[in-house]
């Protein structure tokens, strides 16, 4: 494979987003580094990135852990090359409501969602700054704007993403650093973390509809990618109608959440008690299951985003908006010219 040919991290590629993110790269070709946990998953991963054409290396990182995620960054730059692109998507969460939710678990929650953010990018800038090249996306969410029912510690951490994530940017802008950071707001997903996910619902959970399919989320990473300069996206029209419900009426929002939010993740299958959970140890680790990039909602989930075009194509939209109020200035122009009013 050629030494052009880009070099790029995903954390949390064993499963959900960041494997089809890391599909999406290896079809490029890419080299890619695959940060996890579980084995079996990173195993699968790599060779989905095999077959698409790419060059895999599979790390096992606890992303919680900063010297195994430098150490991992480390191991990419010496086999694979100068880091171009690094891509943190590693999370793991809990269902339930806050009261139900350990101080312990909460906080494993919050150093794999929020600290293995700030992980990655310290170790990605570490390399990027000194050569004043590369990009970070943060893989975030709806959620990272609006809180939601039984999702404290996950939305709490995707928060905190975003104000991280804005404030480095500002920094890099003030330093006039090359380097670049974007992020990407995700909808509901049809991930496997809903069989994995710790959860203490009466019920199997789901994600809030309109559920959307990952390789949608991994088109929209790889776009943000390509063209960083823009502070953020938003993937899927239920992260726009969301985001701009919570600008609008925030108080209303929260009232109609507490009325549909706990219903509108849960399906009717009674939780099982044999369920993995993936706060402590990997989901594969307890059956050799590689997960894969798809959850249990196929046929529920939209496999094309028609709002993910408008977001990628803003510019194009915004100069045919201009131009057709250009030719409609320039036609009652011409009709007010000839003596005549535009009736």
């Amino acid at each position: 494979m050629s030494q052009n040919t880009p070099v790029v991290v995903v954390t949390g590629a064993s499963g959900g987003v960041g494997r089809a993110v890391a599909r999406g790269f290896g079809r490029r070709p890419a080299r890619v580094a695959l940060l996890s946990r579980g084995r079996k998953g990173l195993d699968g991963a790599a060779e989905d990135v095999r077959a698409a054409g790419g060059t895999p290396l599979p790390i096992p990182t606890d992303v919680a852990d900063y010297s195994q995620v430098d150490a991992a960054a480390s191991k990419v730059e010496a086999e694979l090359g100068p880091i171009d692109v690094w891509v943190n998507v590693a999370f793991s969460s809990i269902f339930a409501p806050f009261t139900e939710i350990e101080p312990d678990e909460f906080r494993r929650a919050t150093e794999v969602c929020y600290f293995g953010f700030v992980h990655g990018t310290k170790a990605a800038l570490n390399r990027m700054k000194p050569r004043d090249h590369g990009t970070i996306v943060q893989v975030g969410s709806a959620l990272a704007y609006r809180g939601i029912p039984l999702q404290s510690a996950y939305c709490g951490a995707k928060h905190a993403i975003q104000g991280f994530n804005e404030a480095l940017r500002c920094e890099l802008l003030h330093d006039r650093s090359k380097v670049r950071t974007t992020m990407v707001q995700l909808p509901g997903m049809n991930t496997p973390q809903f069989s994995w996910v710790l959860s203490r619902l009466p019920h199997h959970a789901k994600p809030v509809s309109p559920i959307y399919q990952p390789e949608i989320a991994a088109r929209a990473v790889l776009y943000a990618a390509d063209h960083p300069r823009r502070r953020e996206y938003w993937a899927g029209a239920s992260t726009v109608g969301t985001l701009l419900a919570n600008a609008v009426a925030p108080g209303l929002l929260d009232r109609y959440l507490a009325r549909t939010g706990y219903q509108g993740q849960q399906t009717s299958t009674p939780t099982s008690p044999d369920r993995p959970a993936n706060l402590w140890r990997p989901a594969d680790d307890n059956d050799g299951r590689d997960f894969g990039a798809h959850g249990e909602f196929d046929d529920q989930a939209l496999p094309r985003s028609p709002q993910l075009w408008f977001s990628h194509h803003h510019g194009l939209l915004a100069v045919a908006g201009a131009a057709t109020a250009a030719a409609t200035g320039a036609f009652v122009h011409r009709r007010g010219n000839r003596g005549g009013h535009p009736r």
